[in-house]
């Protein structure tokens, strides 16, 4: 049997759910000659634990049982990181006397074998793990870019010099032979963008340097080389010299933006330093173009139809109102691509345009010329446009054009930061809008959330007490249904996979108009709408707890601050 034919039969074994697909990428990794073993378990379509135990079976080789140990500094500096993570060998601490054992997923791997053979004189037991977990391993062990880092360190301690700091860098490539600093930034940019991040945080600390990723919304700490805070000037200056920034102001905040490619798609990437008692910290947000489909934004029939029936308006003001990373330009994007057709000019001003949408014309706001959200809406209103998206009502001045824009007729599309649908209204008169030009001019207060996905690999149902369900107040008939999260290999051990939006969505009707025309209280708004349809967006929470999407927990955490109670078992 050949060796293809052979994995094969082990996937299926360990319960691959699409053989073709597991049949075309060994097929591509053949031809490529990388490693099939890899090209099969990065399909996500076999359980790498079970495979790591029938390839061992088959094989007559050890598979490591349980949890991983870290790699202590004596055996990580016996062990470079150059051939740890080239070949993907991970080393465990051996007990006294036993010879060394090496953790691999791919035995097939006989370049790894040469490698180990030349620099490790002493006696080695290979051994078989899941790759996650071999990965995983390697990343605790040695750091996010430590291949790099052993070779900055072997290089007498410096990253680059100048020129080589200058050079430009827009492909995020697997093989990058630029000097060790630009090679360094790229490894850590390009595994965010493989981990599915929306940001980098690199933060300076008293005698150590942090980064950190955000997945589907929660940050994590990334290992990082030994020693790297050493070279934190030299890490800070090429990430600012890639967004044009200066790299000799050090006292003040900068803004910037770099350009880059992975994997054949644009990614574009906003650079913001903030100086700091321990040195400058940059944040990076990853912004990659993305399709926008209505009919993905998870809406339940009662929201949909009242979105369809805002979007078939002929004029008035929709607002998305969240806090910052919530979601809201991903839906005024999905918005606008659903009336993006030829018969409607659509025109936008933002800050920055984050994707672009063919067909619509999108304005970047540029303060250093005068080209403001106001100065830009004024223009836009001269071009004839039937739909208009201001990226955020910021101030009186843009918040009123935006009102003329709505009663002259104009469909016009923006954003508040709010903490509900109804706080939206009072965020308006608070900034200085008259009542009555709110109430005339606002269709719709849209308030939305990010709460992530259940990995459908790993969940199982939960269970909870009776107390603790009525005290977050979900209906015990929804908390039936309702899943936990358990983690495993494919989502890296969190038990979600992605994010999805639940919604609160206030119309503004004519009662609830009169209503703002009075000033009426908040507490009194609320109630009128809730009496006209409104749901909260802990309820529509609750529709995707019970249809299996998302958990009890995840809507607790962004709905409120805390529960009073703990789950039970």
């Amino acid at each position: 049997m050949s060796l293809t034919a052979a994995l094969l039969d082990l996937a299926k074994q360990a319960g691959a759910k699409d053989m073709p697909t597991c049949t075309k990428a060994m097929a591509e990794a053949a031809v490529e000659q990388r490693s099939m073993v890899n090209a099969l378990l990065e399909t996500g379509q076999v359980d790498e634990k079970v495979f790591a135990q029938k390839l061992g079976e088959s094989l007559g080789l050890p598979v490591w049982q349980g949890e991983i140990p870290p790699i202590p500094a004596p055996l990580r500096d016996k062990f470079p990181a150059k051939i740890a993570l080239r070949h993907r060998l991970l080393p465990v601490t051996p007990a006294e006397g036993d010879p060394l054992p090496v953790l691999c997923f791919d035995p097939f791997d006989h370049l790894a074998r040469q490698a180990l053979a030349g620099f490790w004189t002493g006696e080695c037991k290979w051994m078989l793990a899941p790759r996650r977990a071999v990965l995983d391993g390697l990343r605790g062990g040695y750091g996010v870019g430590a291949e790099t880092f052993d070779e900055i360190l072997e290089g007498g301690g410096e990253f680059a010099s100048a020129n080589d700091l200058e050079q430009e860098t827009t492909v995020l490539d697997e093989n990058d032979s630029e000097a060790s600093v630009i090679k360094f930034v790229n490894q850590v940019i390009r595994e965010a963008l493989q981990e599915r991040a929306t940001d980098i945080h690199i933060e300076p600390l008293e005698d150590d340097l942090q980064i950190r990723y955000r997945i589907d919304g929660v940050l994590r700490n990334i290992p990082v080389p030994p020693r790297i805070k050493l070279f934190q000037a030299s890490l800070i200056s090429r990430i600012k010299i890639m967004a044009h920034l200066d790299i000799a102001e050090r006292r003040l905040p900068q803004d910037g933006r770099i350009n880059l490619e992975f994997e054949g798609r644009p990614i574009d990437v906003r650079i913001a330093t903030i100086p700091s008692v321990t040195g400058e910290s940059i944040s990076l947000r990853l912004l990659g173009q993305q399709r926008f489909d209505f009919e993905q934004m998870g809406l339940g029939a009662a929201h949909s139809e009242m979105v369809r029936g805002l979007l078939a308006l002929p004029n008035g003001i929709v607002l998305i109102t969240g806090p910052t990373g919530s979601g809201k330009s991903t839906t005024l994007y999905t918005f606008l691509a659903s009336l993006n057709t030829k018969d409607r000019r659509i025109v936008t001003i933002e800050d920055p345009v984050e994707n672009k949408i063919p067909g619509v014309v999108q304005i970047a706001v540029k303060p250093e010329i005068n080209l403001t959200f106001a100065a830009g809406l004024r223009s836009i209103l001269r071009g004839d446009p039937n739909v208009v998206m201001v990226g955020e009502m910021r101030d009186v001045e843009t918040t009123e054009i935006a009102i003329r824009a709505a009663l002259t007729g104009h469909l016009v599309f923006s954003t508040l930061h709010t903490n509900d649908a109804i706080g939206g209204i009072t965020r308006l008169v608070d900034m200085g809008i008259e009542p009555f030009l709110v109430g005339s001019s606002v269709r719709a207060f849209v308030a939305q959330r990010l709460v992530r996905v259940l990995c459908p690999w790993c969940c199982e149902p939960g269970q909870y007490s009776e107390a603790y369900l009525k005290d977050i107040k979900i209906p015990l008939e929804k908390a039936a249904t309702a899943y936990r999260a358990v983690g495993c290999d494919r989502c890296r051990q969190t038990g979600y996979q992605g994010r999805r939006a639940i919604f609160e969505i206030c119309l503004v009707t004519p009662q609830l108009q009169e209503m703002i025309t009075a000033k009426a209280t908040n507490a009194a708004l609320k109630e009128m709408a809730k009496s006209q349809g409104m749901r909260n967006l802990r309820d529509d929470g609750w529709d995707k707890v019970a249809e299996g999407t998302t958990t009890i927990e995840e809507v607790v955490r962004v709905t409120v601050v805390e529960a009073n109670r703990n789950p039970g078992a």
